[in-house]
Order: C-alpha cells, then structure tokens, then sequence
C-alpha cells in the first residue's frame, strides 16, 4: 500500500505527515510506503480542493483537515483485517 500525503510543506502537511508514520509504526505494518506530495503542479492534477490530503491507495481519506493517529490506525485496521 502507498500512503500519500499531499500538501506544499505547512506546519498542517507536516502534521499529517507525522502522524501517519506514527500510526502506521503503531500497527506495525512494513508494506507500507508514506510519500509526501509538495508539488502544487502534482497536487492539482490529483483533482483535490483543500489541502492537507491522505490518500491510502490513491483513496482520498481525508481532505481539509488532519486526521489524528488513532483515526489514521483505525483506517489501517480496517485494511489490514480485509
């Protein structure tokens, strides 16, 4: 699975960024690749309208707001138990 992050750098993106790595520590997944996406260019392509992003699989979790680490694990769970 790919985790991506998509924000410009703010203290928000950067947030996001933090607590996925934590969650994704947590659960103690190891197939799981965390990309941050900075490029406004690649951002807008992707078609979002608020930033910051977290898509898992290109799946679009959150939008405009920065999920905590338990939420982000409970995300988690829910593939790892598919």
């Amino acid at each position: 699975m790919i985790i991506k992050i998509l924000g410009t750098g703010c203290p928000g993106c950067q947030k996001l960024e933090a607590n996925a790595k934590k969650a994704v520590e947590e659960i103690g997944l190891k197939d799981i690749q965390i990309i941050h996406i900075y490029d406004l260019n690649e951002i807008i392509k992707s078609g979002v309208t608020m930033l910051p992003v977290i898509l898992f699989d290109d799946e679009i979790k959150a939008e405009g707001w920065i999920p905590d680490v338990e939420e982000i694990k409970k995300w988690l769970q829910e593939i790892k138990n598919q």
